[in-house]
């Protein structure tokens, strides 16, 4: 909810990049009764398949295509024996909470960023995605948001602002944050534009 979704899809747009959303590696709980699956913390690091991540921002830095899993957050499962074919461009965007986290991702990494937003604004606006794009019901957003996604919020992803190279506040205009972040690509001579 802090804006992370948004600026990686129009600083992929921009610098025509390939988009590795890791919401999309979740751990598949298919065999878990569907109504204990939305009770699991996916906040928390071990809900995602942090193994296959590592391996397909490796392959993709590497300049290989994968085949990167389809997840169905209204059912909390992989669609099974479905993937997409993703092919990388020359800049790869690795967006999610998690994705300063993990420490075998940062090699990877030529530049980074934390997008900061206060609890309340990433609360409404985690009401608003996960009830029209996700199937949730407001209630059950505000009590997982109270009961894990603010405490791991705090325990894992605002202590790895720290290892981002620039960090943009959520709450400002897009247009502003983008500019930020290619101002500071050209400084350090990532991109040339």
């Amino acid at each position: 909810g802090s804006g992370k979704t948004t600026l990686a899809r129009e600083l992929a747009t921009q610098l025509d990049a390939t988009l590795f959303p890791l919401d999309l590696y979740y751990r598949d709980l298919s065999q878990f009764p569907l109504d204990t699956r939305a009770k699991r913390n996916f906040d928390h690091p071990d809900s995602l398949e942090s193994e296959l991540i590592v391996e397909h921002v490796r392959a993709l830095a590497r300049g290989e295509t994968i085949q990167r899993p389809v997840y169905d957050f209204k059912t909390h499962s992989r669609v099974a024996g479905v993937f997409e074919t993703i092919v990388p461009t020359g800049v790869v965007l690795v967006e999610g909470i998690l994705a300063l986290h993990y420490a075998e991702l940062l090699p990877c990494y030529g530049f980074s960023i934390y997008v900061n937003a206060p609890h309340e604004v990433c609360l409404v606006r985690r009401i608003h995605r996960d009830v029209s794009e996700r199937g949730r019901m407001e209630e059950s957003v505000r009590a997982q948001f109270a009961a894990t996604a603010r405490p791991m919020a705090d325990l894992y992803v605002v202590p790895s602002a720290a290892r981002a190279s620039i960090t943009v506040e959520g709450t400002d205009a897009l247009d502003w944050s983008v500019e930020q972040v290619l101002k500071r690509l050209r400084e350090d001579r990532l991109i040339v534009r």
